[in-house]
């Protein structure tokens, strides 16, 4: 996940870098137990010597009947920062002049914003506000409940705005059941986290069930031409299978068992485990451990051992860091190459 860096002006991504895929990286929110095996086998099989549909009409019927939907409310995109970017632009052309986001969040949404000088609005937005309104479930970085979902039911289907559910990490919630969605917001679905894939960019979107049929027609038109490819057409399909699902499924109490154990790990270093995370990832302040006063440095050597944490102060946590849950293995490295 993304976050804003306003001294360079740039995104800041977990990931690979300038030096290359780190050997252990818990800068990322990828499924730990992946790639997905019949996934990673689809993409092994897809036919990249031909164009995919352009309407994508069998996908689209697939990801509807996934979720038992009409493939009419299917947006396919090319990736969820594509998708904001250009429900943004929508917004906009709906007469937005505002987009309201968690206090902490990912960075595009407040990217996209700015492209088209929106005001944004923070924590606790209005939730009858006009305008674009984001929510994460689980959010990201802290993997909490997100508050707005409550404050969307409250104020009714009718409220103005647009509203969107980035659902990135619902598939990866190790803790309870995911709220029921506002019937009025729209569903953001990333599944290339959940099948530890994420070099893959595909995503798609599900508009609101009744909802103006314009916005759908609108975001068709927005989208360039192809914006998933064969990879991305083979690694959506592979989504809605039961052997993916089934691996999926066998993937989170494993992922539960490496949490627990990597939030007694990052305690043990003297860091403040910040509770909450209901998902694969978690923030941890490491100010107890005396080395927020100069944490890049202290990430940029752990990076030249191979290891990278995300610095979460482009969330607006500074002297936090969040860590996607790693295997035991990879915990361990982390342990001895930050006590040395």
């Amino acid at each position: 996940m993304a976050g804003w860096s306003l001294a360079e002006g740039v995104p800041v991504h977990g990931g690979a870098d300038a030096a290359g895929v780190p050997l252990h990286d818990f800068s990322t929110n990828s499924n730990a137990c992946g790639p997905c095996p019949p996934a990673l086998q689809a993409l092994q099989q897809a036919d990249a010597s031909h164009y995919p549909d352009p309407a994508y009409a069998a996908l689209r019927e697939r990801l509807g009947g996934f979720h038992g939907v009409e493939a009419g409310r299917i947006v396919i995109a090319g990736s969820a920062s594509e998708f904001i970017h250009r429900i943004t632009a929508l917004a906009v052309r709906r007469g937005a002049r505002a987009v309201s986001l968690p206090e902490h969040a990912y960075g595009d949404y407040a990217r996209a914003a700015r492209a088209w000088d929106l005001a944004l609005v923070q924590g606790a937005a209005p939730p009858a506000a006009p305008g674009l309104q984001w929510a994460c479930e689980p959010s990201s970085p802290l993997g909490r409940a997100d508050d707005a979902l409550a404050d969307w039911a409250q104020a009714g289907p009718a409220a103005p705005g647009l509203r969107v559910v980035d659902c990135a990490y619902v598939p990866l919630r190790l803790d309870g059941q995911a709220p029921a969605w506002p019937a009025a917001a729209w569903q953001l679905w990333t599944p290339n986290k959940a099948l530890g894939l994420t070099g893959v960019r595909a995503a798609y979107a599900i508009a609101p069930a009744g909802g103006p049929a314009a916005d759908i027609a609108a975001l068709q038109a927005l989208a360039p031409s192809w914006p998933v490819g064969a990879h991305g057409v083979a690694l959506l399909q592979a989504w809605t299978e039961p052997t993916a699902q089934r691996w999926l499924a066998q993937c989170l109490p494993t992922l539960q068992v490496w949490k627990a154990r990597q939030q007694a790990l990052c305690a043990s270093l003297g860091w403040g485990v910040l509770p909450g995370s209901l998902a694969n990832y978690f923030v941890a302040s490491v100010d107890s451990a005396g080395a927020a006063a100069d944490l890049p440095a202290a990430l940029a050597r752990l990076r030249a051992q191979g290891i990278k944490l995300r610095d979460c102060a482009s969330f607006g946590l500074p002297g936090h860091v969040r860590l996607g849950v790693l295997p035991p293995a990879a915990q361990d490295a982390l342990a001895r190459a930050w006590s040395a």
